[in-house]
């Protein structure tokens, strides 16, 4: 059994996915950038602002790539003042696995400020002993993140997992030497978390337990 289960937020826990891709494609409309659609927005989401502003808007210059960033975190928060959705099953999850003395914790391409927002929105600190941000390390797949967290909780890979919904999740988690599990109702397309071998891929969050040999509550 592992001892640490680290996840991604959006897309994984919460139902998050709408609201990033409706802002941000009324912040590119604001600043008058190239039009594009909710998939080219949904592929790119866990990257961090910075690093998915430059892959759908690569013709950008640096100066309209930061107006468009702070009109996103202006839209997104004034569209977000009530608790996001949390995914059928999530927080009985994340009662049985802290109740079976599993830490938990959280790698996002959130910024600190966005993720302390919406855990104090969902009430969810209580469940993780620590958390990353990608403004704390390098944008996913790049494996800082996850080795900070590994070095804090003094945990070795072998013993952790993270779970996410995207290719950047299952391929920062590879890239770290852990065991990833794709879960298929968030940003991405099962085939691309298929071709990213990770341990398991599942449908349902609760199937979670099953995977990491707990008995369901």
């Amino acid at each position: 059994m592992v001892k640490l289960v680290i996840f991604d937020w959006d897309g994984t826990l919460f139902d998050s996915i709408a609201g990033i891709c409706n802002s941000m494609l009324e912040a590119g409309a604001r600043v008058k950038a190239p039009q594009r659609d909710y998939d080219d927005i949904k592929n790119i989401i866990g990257l961090s602002l910075d690093t998915a502003i430059s892959s759908v808007w690569p013709e950008l210059d640096s100066a309209h790539r930061a107006q468009l960033a702070d009109h996103y975190k202006d839209i997104y928060v004034k569209n977000d003042q009530t608790p996001p959705n949390a995914y059928d099953g999530v927080f009985e999850l994340l009662n049985t696995l802290q109740e079976s003395g599993l830490k938990l914790a959280v790698a996002t391409g959130k910024t600190r400020r966005g993720l302390n927002r919406v855990m104090a929105l969902t009430q969810t600190n209580r469940f993780f002993v620590t958390s990353r941000c990608a403004d704390e390390a390098v944008s996913k797949p790049n494996p800082l993140m996850l080795e900070q967290i590994l070095e804090e909780l003094n945990i070795s890979a072998d013993d952790a997992i993270m779970i996410g919904d995207t290719e950047y999740d299952l391929n920062m988690a590879t890239n770290a030497g852990m065991r990833s599990v794709g879960v298929t109702y968030g940003a991405h397309h099962q085939d691309r978390l298929k071709a990213c071998n990770p341990f398991a891929i599942i449908n349902d969050i609760k199937q979670l337990t099953a995977v990491l040999g707990l008995k369901k509550p």
